[in-house]
This record gives C-alpha cells, sequence and structure tokens, in this order.
C-alpha cells in the first residue's frame, strides 16, 4: 500500500466508483485526507474510532480502476454518529414525541473528497449513504451537520441535497486562534419534521441565502 499516492491522482477521467465501510486498513491514509482538507486538527482517538467503528458508522469510495495496488486506497469518505435526539443541540428544531425517550439523529461529522476526483458524484454518493442508514433506523428523525460559514461551495451542496438551514451559530469554530460562524442544516426523515410553519422555514432559508 503506498499510503500518501494522492499526487499521482491528476489526470483522472473516467474512474470507476464503488463503495464500503472504512476499516482499520485505512487508518493512516483517513488521518492523511483529514490534514490536507480540513483546517480543523482531528486526534488521533477519533480516527481510531472511525476505523475500528466505535460509536461512528462511515463509509469510503475507491476507485477500482486505479493501477498498482491501488484501487482499494480512499479517495473520499463520511463519518457520522447516532445520537439521542432529546440530547442534541437540535432538540427544538424537530417536532416529535418527547414521550419517546428512544428518538435519534445522525450527526454527520466529517466528509470529503480528494481535489482530483471532485465532481463525479462521490460526495453526493456519501451523504446519501448516510441518509439511507439513518432512513434504515425507525427510531432516527433528521441527518444534521454544520458547515463553516465561507464554505459556500458546502453551502450550496448541502442545499441542493434537500438539507435546510435552520441556524446560524456564532463563532462556532475556533480555528488558529480565530472564531468563525456555522450554518446549521437538518435534513428530516422518518416522519421527523421541523417545528416552524411553512412560512418560518421560508425565512429562515431566505436568511441562509443572505448570510451565505
Amino acid at each position: 500500500m503506498q499510503p500518501f499516492s494522492m499526487v499521482d491522482l491528476k489526470g483522472v477521467h473516467h474512474p470507476t466508483i464503488s463503495y464500503r465501510r472504512i476499516r482499520p486498513s485505512d487508518l493512516v491514509l483517513l488521518e492523511k485526507i483529514h490534514c490536507d482538507l480540513f483546517p480543523i486538527r482531528y486526534e488521533s482517538e477519533f480516527f481510531h474510532n472511525v476505523v475500528n467503528g466505535h460509536d461512528i458508522v462511515s463509509w469510503g469510495a475507491v476507485d477500482c480502476s486505479r493501477p498498482n495496488g491501488q484501487n482499494d486506497e480512499l479517495i473520499g469518505f463520511v463519518t457520522a454518529r447516532v445520537v439521542q435526539a432529546k440530547d442534541s443541540e437540535i432538540e427544538d428544531l424537530i417536532s416529535f414525541d418527547s414521550s419517546k425517550s428512544d428518538q435519534t439523529l445522525v450527526y454527520i461529522l466529517t466528509l470529503g473528497v480528494v481535489e482530483s476526483y471532485r465532481n463525479f458524484g462521490i460526495a453526493t454518493s456519501l451523504v446519501r449513504e448516510v441518509i439511507n442508514y439513518a432512513s434504515s433506523i425507525p427510531t432516527c428523525r433528521a441527518v444534521y451537520l454544520h458547515v463553516i460559514s465561507y464554505n459556500k461551495p458546502a453551502i450550496h451542496f448541502y442545499e441542493k441535497m434537500s438539507f435546510q438551514c435552520v441556524r446560524k451559530l456564532h463563532g462556532f469554530y475556533f480555528i488558529n486562534g480565530q472564531h468563525y460562524d456555522s450554518f446549521l442544516f437538518i435534513y428530516y426523515l422518518n416522519g421527523g419534521r421541523s417545528p416552524c410553519s411553512p412560512l418560518e422555514l421560508l425565512m429562515h432559508c431566505s436568511l441562509c441565502e443572505e448570510w451565505a
């Protein structure tokens, strides 16, 4: 395995992408890609939890058409966690039966695709894996995530996937000594819905467009 072979990916035109769960053998490359893509630095414990499935579910994308034994190396990933709805930060944004203590949500932790494999629909497929997984959990009412305020491509991506931008969080991220705002996005499923009226939801969407 050549874990730092991402520099060899230039010129990819017709990849054959498949998706699988992330496993322990992906550890080094998973950490490397996170470091390359994100301004936030994650602890080694996070990566060990991902590859071993400790409280985190994950999917990886690989290009089966790559030569030289690289056809099973990660080129993209998504990580997520199941959380209790009543203990989450978005409890007030979901209308559900509060008498049922087993109501859950799925929170997307990280999503990334190496640069030379972008615009092939990989990120969309990875998020759909999460949505399908969440939909298969009878108690799950929504998938949600945060996007840093200056990441306009990510904002438009989630809007295109029918996530609703419902809140702006001031100073949510602290990176390199500076605070950054965040947008909160929600995708309702399995009967989960916003407690807001349709008009209020429209106003939220309009505000998010102005913020972005």
